[in-house]
């Protein structure tokens, strides 16, 4: 769980997908979903630039050019969420927000602990712009229990079904759940079963380039070094999916690289992977501090494969 604190031999692809985009790292903050609104990159992350995090809120930044980064104020805060207190815990968090877009509508997704002695959920609120201000739709989406936490939603709507698509769950569990939605964004509608991808962890994410779907997530524990993106492929949001192995795993200077998001840059056409990453930390694992966002290249091979992806400064 995402607790709250948290070139010899290369080939020319590999040596493409490590050119560094802009200054790594871009700003404090961890589990980062990121969306191109025109031509303005917005990232949704757990926290964000100058220890702004709170545990009762979520914020939002946008950028043009990857290095300046302006804030877009307060998407929701806790006590505006009235059901969050009806599991009688003594407190409450909120992280690893997710957003999704339909019908001139933002639904931001999230997750709410703690897990333990009650169970995790996630929320869903509606907004009629990016930025908010979201208004919670009034009760629980999806709770956990019986070995499941309910953490980091990432919502995929299918451009060829037209069908939208809930994946959560992890850590503890180590168990991926998906959800088709209803209609309007805010309800399941069923769940679908999927087989349970290699390495799967916590903080599944969906994207498709070319007709292949990639179901990639983070494995490990998240303040550690064996944090890293792994993926699997498809011909469906659903699978079957065939594990590829890993993307971003831990080098000498950056530790537990992972919670990551896709997207595509639609000047350039590049697709880019957003994520967190601790900054060369003092001591072993457990990491402590302030986890960083960064953005890289991604580059596909010619089988649709991607190539592992060499963290940048």
């Amino acid at each position: 769980m995402k607790r709250f604190l948290a070139g010899i031999g290369l080939t020319f692809a590999a040596l493409t997908a490590t050119a560094a985009l802009a200054d790594n790292p871009q700003f404090q903050g961890a589990d980062p979903h990121a969306v191109y609104i025109g031509n303005e990159l917005w990232v949704f992350p757990t926290g964000g630039p100058g220890g702004s995090w709170a545990a009762d809120r979520f914020g939002a930044f946008s950028s043009t050019d990857r290095k300046h980064w302006k804030s877009r104020g307060e998407l929701i805060r806790r006590d505006s969420i009235k059901w969050i207190g009806d599991d009688g815990a003594r407190e409450h968090f909120l992280w690893a927000p997710g957003v999704a877009t339909r019908g001139r509508k933002w639904y931001l997704y999230y997750s709410v602990g703690p897990q333990n002695p009650t169970p995790s959920r996630i929320g869903v609120a509606v907004a009629s712009r990016p930025e908010g201000p979201y208004i919670d739709s009034g009760r629980p989406l999806l709770t956990g229990g019986n070995g499941f936490e309910a953490i980091d939603p990432m919502t995929f709507v299918d451009r060829k079904s037209g069908k939208a698509y809930m994946y959560a769950g992890g850590s503890a569990g180590s168990t991926l759940r998906v959800f088709e939605l209803t209609p309007d964004m805010v309800g399941i509608a069923r769940e679908v079963k999927v087989a349970q991808p290699p390495k799967f962890t916590e903080g599944a994410f969906m994207h498709e380039s070319n007709g292949i779907y990639y179901l990639s997530y983070s494995h490990g524990r998240f303040n550690g070094p064996d944090y890293s993106v792994h993926y699997a492929m498809g011909r469906s949001p659903l699978g079957p999916w065939r594990y590829r192995g890993e993307i971003l795993s831990s080098d000498q200077r950056h530790k537990g690289p992972g919670h990551h998001s896709f997207v595509r840059d639609p000047k350039t056409g590049a697709w880019l992977i957003v994520y967190h990453r601790w900054e060369n930390p003092v001591g072993g694992a457990p990491y402590q501090g302030e986890r960083q966002v960064a953005i890289d290249r991604i580059r596909y091979a010619k089988d649709g494969t991607i190539v592992p992806v060499r963290m940048t400064d």
